[in-house]
């Protein structure tokens, strides 16, 4: 339990560099899985294979989704529980949280395999990219439970205490990954079957690690066979902290078929191409966002739950100001280094052509996307998940979607990329005037506590 308690004890900076840096890494690690993929794919294999795979990113959102619907939920609660002293309960929360990945992963296999061929087509797919696509997310989909179970479980392991455990994780699977990547595709000539075995290979050895951690190893919460019954309460309790990120993935689904769709009737499968490399150049600045949710969400969760409200909110300004920072170092990198961004996944004039003008479009309000994500993250690490839920729908769905259906039919293929910032700058509006509200009534409880 000391593991825990120094939540509320250490210094919040030192905390924050503790459990976020090990997070980063790990995030950046872990979106090598898509970005070493399009790299040998387009390298290796061509740019039409590129497309592709970018016409498979909404069932892997819908798998993610998942994990993040039960993994997120359920290490969320568990923090807060520790923050309590409910050890007790934390355990059957980690027990009910591996059954339930287990069922949803099957169930989201079962489901895209049977549907697979409609789907495709639903998604955009041509005569010339439809055998890439369904080549690569049949393999990917087959082993799914690995992908569900490993990621989900890995960040409850965050939650025990244990944030360099986590990060190990994700390292020790992306460099599989990465190895594979390259004898697969690149010395046997699998091609793009060759990026999806290295990649469901590399989150095998994951899921293998975090049980390992949470049975013979050096963690505190173990997986109990007493905990496997799903209660009904903690299952609901779950679904709603980890509703917010869950239907965060499912639009983000939503999003990508629309936008694959515009993309293809204004430019053409090089342009759902481009917007592959788009999506992983941005997933480049945007892991460490996440990997400071990930490091941040136990400290808050455990402060909030212990009522050390002072600590709360330095934990979330401290993590604002980092994520800011980061973003704006990103948007400056991208903004001056168009070319030599896109030119590392392909050399395809094609995709040259439309990236080297769209990326600057689509990323201009890069600087602003980090204060948005973490204040979004925050209300679901205080377990207000309703809060959490409107304002990241707010930027991927609730004004993305209709902006992508209205812009582009006055401006082509430049509307799919003005929809995003505008959808950025709209959502961090709205996010700042719920955080003073919350601001505010944390201001409440601290006066409060003071008077008892």
């Amino acid at each position: 339990m000391e593991k825990q308690k120094r939540l509320g004890i250490e210094p919040i900076p030192k905390l924050l560099i503790k459990f976020s840096i090990p997070a980063i890494i790990g995030m950046l690690i872990n979106v090598l899985y898509n970005i070493v993929d399009r790299i040998f794919i387009g390298q290796g294999v061509g740019a039409l294979a590129i497309s592709g795979v970018g016409l498979t990113l909404p069932f892997m959102t819908i798998l993610m989704a998942f994990g993040m619907l039960v993994g997120i939920g359920g290490a969320a609660l568990v923090s807060i529980k520790l923050g309590e002293n409910k050890f007790e309960e934390a355990q059957n929360i980690l027990g009910n949280s591996f059954i339930l990945l287990i069922i949803v992963s099957l169930i989201v296999t079962f489901f895209t395999l049977i549907f697979m061929d409609f789907l495709l087509n639903l998604f955009g797919a041509s005569a010339a990219t439809y055998d890439y696509a369904k080549d690569y997310i049949t393999i990917i989909m087959a082993g799914a439970i690995f992908n569900c179970v490993g990621f989900g479980l890995n960040n409850s392991i965050r939650s025990d205490g244990s944030p360099n455990i986590a990060m190990m994780t994700n390292l020790l699977g992306a460099i599989t990954n990465i190895i594979l990547d390259y004898f697969f595709i690149m010395e046997f000539n699998m091609g793009i079957k060759g990026a999806a075995y290295a990649t469901i290979i590399g989150q095998t050895l994951n899921t293998i690690w975090v049980i390992y951690y949470f049975t013979k190893g050096k963690g505190n919460l173990k997986l109990k066979k007493e905990y496997f019954k799903l209660d009904i309460k903690i299952v609901k309790a779950i679904f709603a902290i980890g509703m917010s990120p869950f239907a965060i993935q499912l639009a983000s689904s939503v999003v990508n078929v629309l936008a694959n769709t515009t993309l293809k009737a204004n430019g053409g499968d090089y342009a759902i191409g481009t917007m592959s490399i788009l999506i992983s150049i941005v997933m480049i600045f945007l892991m460490p966002i996440f990997g400071l949710n990930q490091g941040s969400q136990p400290i808050i969760g455990y402060n909030y739950g212990a009522r050390l409200y002072k600590r709360v909110k330095e934990s979330l300004f401290i993590t604002i100001i980092s994520a800011t920072s980061i973003c704006v170092i990103g948007a400056i990198i991208v903004q001056t280094n168009p070319s030599f961004l896109i030119n590392i996944f392909t050399h395809d004039e094609n995709i040259l052509k439309i990236g080297t003008s769209g990326i600057k479009i689509f990323f201009l309000m890069l600087p602003v996307i980090g204060f948005q994500i973490i204040t979004s993250n925050f209300f679901q690490a205080i377990g207000k998940a309703r809060i959490s839920l409107l304002l990241s729908l707010s930027r991927q769905v609730l004004i993305l979607i209709p902006l992508l259906i209205i812009l582009p039919k006055y401006f082509g293929l430049n509307g799919v990329w003005m929809s995003y910032p505008i959808s950025d700058i709209t959502s961090t509006l709205l996010t700042m005037l719920f955080l003073k509200m919350e601001l505010k009534e944390l201001k409440d409880k601290e006066l409060e506590l003071n008077t008892i």
